[in-house]
């Protein structure tokens, strides 16, 4: 998996020409979900056609997406049987995603959200889980989850582990600190979205961008390296190419260890694995 991934919610009809310009840039991570409210998911795999026809490998490329459970659907745009039972509704968004990215196996598929009852979630799992062992996911995980104890509970109660939890990354969850702990314990990549969107006030932080311009980088560039230096492989959508060279430019910024544990006294109060 990339060191930070490109996301395509909430593009539409730009998502073919987005996507295509993120893979000609150098990203290497896809994100996306089977979901039509928020995800054009066929415009993604249209996008990664260009890429592979460009002469980019399929091997080269990290692919994620999402089973969107029907709380989080549109209810005139599901994409699998509502009516039919939760692992059917699974294994049809499966084979829904594989369609739309033109790819025959997906490097990681993803829970969109923990269904309304532990049992049902777990019913949903024991399908990703026939995927992941069949070969068509590599890894499987879950995002929007942010009560740690049901993070465990999928941990002690499944054949095939989650390997990647994504989630909001934001002040009201403390920054995930206690599912960022488990996942670190546990070799499971905690992967963040809204990282910029949601943090204004650190973006705008003295520490921050004093280091920035000490640095030659921009708020948001030296903010995503100390992410990534801390673990946290983030999430970034953004349209802007000049942005997407700039994210993707975040490992040749030079960042000490006392560098980064200064700016998380000063952004976070702590140290974000302590």
């Amino acid at each position: 998996m990339p060191g930070i991934v490109y996301g395509t919610a909430w593009k539409q009809d730009r998502t073919a020409a987005l996507v295509g310009q993120a893979l000609a840039l150098g990203f290497r991570g896809i994100d996306t979900a089977c979901q039509p409210k928020h995800y054009h998911e066929a415009g993604v795999g249209q996008g990664i056609a260009v890429a592979l026809g460009a002469g980019i490998k399929r091997t080269e490329l990290y692919i994620q997406t999402k089973f969107t459970p029907l709380p989080g659907q549109d209810p005139n745009r599901i994409p699998y049987d509502p009516e039919a039972p939760i692992a059917d509704q699974v294994a049809q968004s499966f084979q829904a995603s594989l369609r739309n990215l033109g790819t025959d196996y997906l490097d990681g598929l993803l829970l969109h959200s923990p269904l309304a009852t532990i049992g049902q979630t777990l019913e949903a799992w024991k399908t990703l889980e026939k995927i992941h062992l069949a070969g068509g996911a590599h890894r499987l995980g879950i995002s929007n989850c942010y009560d740690a104890r049901l993070l465990e509970h999928l941990i002690l109660n499944t054949r095939v582990k989650p390997a990647v939890v994504q989630n909001r990354f934001h002040a009201q969850t403390g920054y995930d600190r206690e599912i960022r702990a488990l996942c670190a314990r546990l070799g499971i990549v905690y992967q963040s979205f809204w990282t910029l969107t949601a943090n204004p006030h650190l973006l705008a932080h003295a520490a921050l961008t004093s280091l920035a311009r000490e640095r030659q980088c921009t708020p948001e560039q030296l903010f995503f390296r100390l992410l990534t230096q801390r673990g946290i492989t983030p999430l970034t959508g953004t349209t802007s190419a000049r942005h997407m060279a700039e994210d993707l430019a975040i490992d040749a910024i030079g960042l000490d260890e006392a560098s980064c544990a200064a700016l998380e006294r000063a952004l976070f109060g702590a140290p974000l694995n302590g």
